[in-house]
């Protein structure tokens, strides 16, 4: 099933908020002082192509510079990251099919805001017992 979500995401906008996911890192490349902030758009980007059967989870331990960092990535790219994936999630609420795609668009809106001490793991690592490898 995850499978057949994913297609139809990324046909039917994931690919769109990929490519602005792209646009958000190369513009941070290009800025030599946000490269972090490009890593972090990059890691959001292939979650926005491919994102059923992974999650977010916060990054163990504390990061002072990962607050500050998330103020400036909110004023240049996040508003305009998180608007985009409001916009794409009502577009497909219009449809029955569309539902499950639009409440995952709507789970994106907060690490599109907030993406510096936030991790991409596949669902199954956060339900598995600590100390067990894979």
């Amino acid at each position: 099933m995850r499978l057949i979500l994913n297609v139809i995401w990324l046909l039917f906008g994931g690919l769109w908020l990929a490519l602005g996911y792209l646009l958000a890192a190369l513009i941070c490349f290009v800025l030599i002082i946000t490269i972090p902030f490009g890593f972090a758009a990059l890691r959001i980007a292939s979650y926005a192509l491919w994102p059923f059967g992974r999650t977010v989870v916060e990054k163990p331990g504390t990061r002072p510079g990962a607050l500050i960092g998330n103020v400036i990535w909110v004023i240049l790219f996040g508003i305009w990251l998180a608007v985009g994936h409001i916009i794409t999630s009502v577009a497909m609420a219009v449809t029955i099919i569309g539902i499950p795609l639009a409440l995952a668009n709507l789970k994106m809106v907060p690490i599109s805001l907030v993406p510096l001490g936030k991790e991409i793991v596949p669902v199954d690592a956060v339900n598995r017992p600590v100390g067990v490898a894979v």
